[in-house]
């Protein structure tokens, strides 16, 4: 918001203005959340007319199209989609326009899922900036910087894309003039927040074009052109004109730009160069028609980013770890809370909740879940005030779901008559008051889950009851948190998209929750622990056994019970220590990390209980910097569950789960979890790419800062394994992670920071982060065939966990309900396959007509559509979740009949498939056909196959995209 009132608004008012005053001048615009609060509050209608006039003439274009310009490190896949799809509705419903070339110029490293993404997107040209400084300075001598990049394994030529890597120059214009040593290029100068200044003279603007200086002005223009053109393939150079905050003050670049190049193509052979104002789009469309053949690039990614020997991009990793957490813990509640209002308004048409209201409340969870993608959002990487914005902005929206889930439970169950009458339904984090009360468990995903949901209650004596009245399993026991309140583990199994309700009561001398009893044994110093009498301490379930050394308090080995295999295991906590003194060397900041020395264990001593009841066993530890402490900084709660017969606890056994508490820290530490195995892992690592597939990472031995160029992203999953075992780790944010010793992984949780940097200082970009951070990893060990069929399904379970409300009681005890079937579950079940997610199901309310002629006819008649959103559209996406050959059985396509699929929702009318963010209809979607030595003949390519009577088959990694529409809309 400074930023609007400071510069943005200026930039797309001022803008707008110089161009229509000349039609050769040209115009990018990228992150629509900024052109967004310019269009709703700032434009008159003249400027929107002028925008209008402007797009279809081509001297505006807009690129990207998202709400922001993403992070690519530690995004998921799901939000970059979301954030994507938020922006490009909103262009294709105003101006009918769908973007098709990227300007992914300043995120921190480039993954390999991006280039997929705007593929499926239907972009036509990928282009990145941000490498690795070595590899660049390499690529540019060869002339490698473009090639067709195919970013995923399965879908190979399908989703190539044209990849432009931009120079060393990057996306700005180099500001040194050797005539004057004032700038040059940037005309409008610096802008000045938080308020412009009143004469309009900014900060720095630099020497204007004269009639002396000119003919210097186009000699270094022209030298840098030159420059630049040795290291393409083509005579066709982008030259990027602005920066950062540039443009505010239009008229004073474009009149200093005009009499520029007007002044170089005059004196064009002299020069031996013309120029040209141009967008992204005309670049692309020159070197595309010189029909070249480009090299394939396989799915390796840019990842991680260093620009300077000791200048790892790898900080931002695990920078504001609470920021990384209700990003994603706000991106599940949107998923669940979609699901639940498009089901509800399928099957409820007549009802009492405002649908206009409710898509209100859900669109504002979009925007905070969209506008947080930003490449300084999410990645920490923003000064404190704006992380605020984010993270209210993310509440706002998590409250406002909640409200509507809530009054969808509270209006369907008043509906019937039949059943209790709720007085109140309520969502919130903390426990349930004493009364009887109800527990509604909503399961966002479309497959059975079992699992347990903990809620907190203050009595010790609780029983759990279904519907029908019977006895559900379930588990209490004093919280490790407060001593005052308990944790009640509720073990519950509901099919794909339902609900279901649990009626909680304290003991009245029936069937009770099984007791958890707590064992506390002595602290351990582990520095003298003696090795000779070794006393093991077994933990056991169905699929494990967990060994904890009594000597010192800490894991010791895991058998997996099947194969019988040990391993042993090891967990400890250690920091980096790191210098924040740029007079003393290198720095880690937000971004950068950069340790001094190899990290350091940061505890002598360590505390044991052991909590086991019949349910579930849960073992804390607490690690304590010295002997004589009393507090401790550390903690891990280590959870594993024993599922009773007549359920299936495949899952839910195969999961030890564990919970960390991890801060206050000390300045200048960064806090990692290393975990020490006896696998012959040759020191590779593998992590996922935002949660769509998995990089190799073999470790890189570098002649300067070996350790943080060896760290890697983790959005959801990282691995270790030897020829026959696999450790998995599944997170439920992103961390930093990296292998610095032969069968070791550590997960860098939290960072504590200051530094005196002055472009730091004056952003705010200390991360004197003092908070306790909470993150919670699953662990999963077993066999390759094993770990390969659990860990997808298991990632997902715990990115969207089921949502729990609260339901209080009105009046008198009621009967139970006679309901006849088994499964109480609400909503008809919606199932897919276990290798296939069902990854979108909402209903966008996007008022654009899906025909693309009839869509722009009615912009260009001024006849676009106000008044209510559209809630027949149902948007639907269906993600594969295997590579091909991962698997033998479930690396396989899958036939889906649409229609049987969603047949809970209503009857099926049409299907219309659509590109991922919806604006193109798939078999009119011809991309650019770049030639490879592969392929050789250039053409347009088609993406999919059309899907015959609602029957759909989808292949390895797919991500398919459809409209819905049912009878009776």
């Amino acid at each position: 918001q400074e930023s609007m009132h400071a510069y943005a608004a200026n930039v797309y008012t001022s803008v707008v203005e110089e161009l229509v005053k000349g039609k050769q001048r040209k115009f990018i615009a990228v992150e629509q959340e900024f052109f967004r609060l310019w269009w709703d509050a700032v434009a008159t209608d003249t400027y929107k007319q002028q925008v209008h006039q402007l797009l279809q003439e081509g001297q505006l274009e807009f690129v990207i199209g998202g709400q922001v310009m993403h992070d690519e490190a530690v995004t998921l896949i799901d939000d970059q989609i979301l954030q994507l799809t938020e922006g490009h509705g909103f262009l294709y419903e105003t101006f009918g326009i769908r973007p098709q070339f990227s300007w992914h110029v300043d995120p921190f490293g480039a993954s390999a899922t991006t280039p997929t993404l705007f593929a499926l997107a239907g972009f036509n040209a990928h282009l990145i900036s941000r490498i690795d400084y070595d590899l660049k300075a390499d690529m540019q001598k060869n002339k490698k910087l473009q090639f067709v990049w195919q970013g995923s394994p399965s879908l190979s030529e399908g989703q190539e894309i044209f990849t432009h890597v931009m120079d060393q120059y990057s996306y700005c214009t180099p500001s040194h003039i050797p005539f004057s040593n004032r700038s040059g290029f940037y005309w409008n100068g610096i802008a000045a927040f938080p308020d412009p200044p009143k004469d309009g003279v900014y900060p720095n603007m630099s020497l204007p074009v004269t009639d002396t200086n000119i003919h210097l002005y186009a000699q270094t223009m022209v030298a840098n052109i030159k420059e630049r053109a040795a290291w393409f393939r083509t005579s066709d150079v982008l030259w990027p004109w602005g920066c950062d905050k540039q443009f505010f003050n239009a008229s004073v670049q474009y009149s200093n730009m005009d009499l520029l190049l007007d002044y170089i193509n005059k004196h064009s052979d002299e020069f031996g160069v013309t120029v040209q104002y141009a967008t992204v789009g005309d670049y692309f469309q020159a070197v595309y028609s010189r029909n070249l053949t480009w090299e394939i690039r396989d799915s390796q990614d840019f990842l991680p980013y260093s620009t300077e020997p000791f200048q790892a991009w790898t900080g931002f990793y695990t920078s504001r770890s609470t920021l990384k957490g209700i990003a994603r813990k706000a991106s599940s509640l949107l998923y669940a809370g979609e699901s639940f209002f498009a089901q509800y308004v399928r099957k409820h048409p007549a009802s009492s909740i405002c649908k206009c209201g409710a898509l209100k409340q859900l669109q504002s969870l979009r925007w905070a879940v969209s506008e947080v993608q930003h490449h300084d959002g999410i990645t920490g990487t923003e000064s404190p005030k704006v992380k605020d914005m984010y993270m209210n902005n993310l509440m706002y929206g998590m409250f406002n779901v909640k409200k509507l889930m809530a009054s969808i439970i509270f209006d369907m169950n008043n509906a019937k008559k039949n059943g209790e009458v709720y007085s109140s339904v309520y969502v919130k984090d903390s426990g349930i008051p004493d009364v009887d009360h109800y527990v509604v468990v909503y399961n966002p995903l479309a497959w059975n889950i079992t699992t347990f949901v903990a809620v907190s209650v203050s009595h010790l004596a609780m029983s759990v009851y279904d519907e029908l009245g019977h006895p559900v399993p379930a588990q209490v026991q004093i919280s490790a948190e407060s001593h005052s309140t308990y944790d009640l583990y509720i073990l519950v199994a509901i099919s794909g998209l339902s609900y279901r309700k649990y009626n909680v009561k304290p003991l009245n001398g029936k069937q009770s929750a099984f007791i958890g009893r707590s064992v506390k044994y002595k602290r351990k110093d582990i520095t003298r622990a003696d090795q000779q009498s070794r006393q093991l301490l077994p933990v056991v379930n169905n699929c494990y056994q967990v060994l904890f050394d009594q000597n010192t308090n800490l894991m010791h080995s895991i058998t997996e019970r099947e194969t019988n295999q040990t391993v042993q295991l090891t967990q400890e906590f250690l920091e980096y220590h790191v210098n924040g003194d740029v007079m003393k060397g290198p720095i880690s900041d937000n971004y950068l990390f950069a340790p001094n020395a190899s990290a350091v264990p940061v505890s002598k001593t360590v505390g044991l209980e052991v909590v086991s009841g019949n349910l579930m066993t849960e073992i804390r530890q607490y690690f304590y910097s010295n002997v004589t402490s009393q507090d401790y900084i550390y903690a891990v709660y280590t959870r594993m569950y024993t599922v009773p017969e007549g359920y299936d606890g495949k899952l839910l056994c195969h999961r030890i789960e564990q919970e960390y508490s991890v801060g206050p820290l000390e300045l200048n530490r960064e806090a990692v979890l290393r975990t020490s195995t006896n696998l012959n892992t040759r020191q590779l690592l593998y992590t996922d790419s935002n949660g769509y597939q998995i990089q190799k990472r073999p470790f890189k031995a570098y002649v300067n800062n070996t350790v943080a160029r060896n760290y890697y992203p983790m959005v959801q999953t990282a691995y270790i394994e030897d020829d026959t075992t696999r450790l998995m780790l599944l997170a439920e944010r992103a961390h930093g992670v990296s292998s610095q010793g032969n069968g070791q992984v550590e997960v860098m949780l939290h960072r504590r920071l200051w530094n005196n940097l002055q472009w730091d200082l004056n952003y705010s970009l200390t991360l004197n982060d003092s908070s306790v951070v909470r993150p919670v990893i699953w662990l999963i060990l077993g066999t390759k065939a094993v770990t390969n069929i659990l860990y997808r399904t298991s990632g997902l379970a715990l990115e969207h966990r089921p949502v729990v409300m609260f339901g209080a009681l009105s009046g008198d005890k009621p009967k139970p309900p006679r309901r006849l079937q088994q499964n109480s579950a609400h909503g008809s079940p919606v199932t897919v396959p276990p290798n296939l997610h069902l990854q979108t199901l909402s209903i966008p309310g996007w008022r654009y007509s899906s025909n693309h002629a009839e869509q722009v006819h009615s912009i260009r008649m001024g006849k676009r559509k106000q008044g209510d959103a559209d809630f027949s559209r149902v948007l639907l996406r269906i993600r594969h979740l295997y590579e091909v050959g991962e698997d033998p059985v479930l690396s396989q396509p899958v036939m889906v009949n649409l229609k049987s699929l969603l047949k809970g929702l209503g009857s099926v009318m049409v299907v219309e498939e659509r590109s991922l963010t919806g604006t193109w209809d798939v078999n009119t979607l011809k991309r650019w056909k770049w030639k490879t030595a592969q392929y050789p003949s250039k053409g347009l390519s088609n993406s999919t196959e059309a899907s015959e009577n609602c029957i759909v088959t989808v292949h390895p990694k797919e991500i398919r995209t459809f409209f819905v529409y049912f009878q009776g809309q």
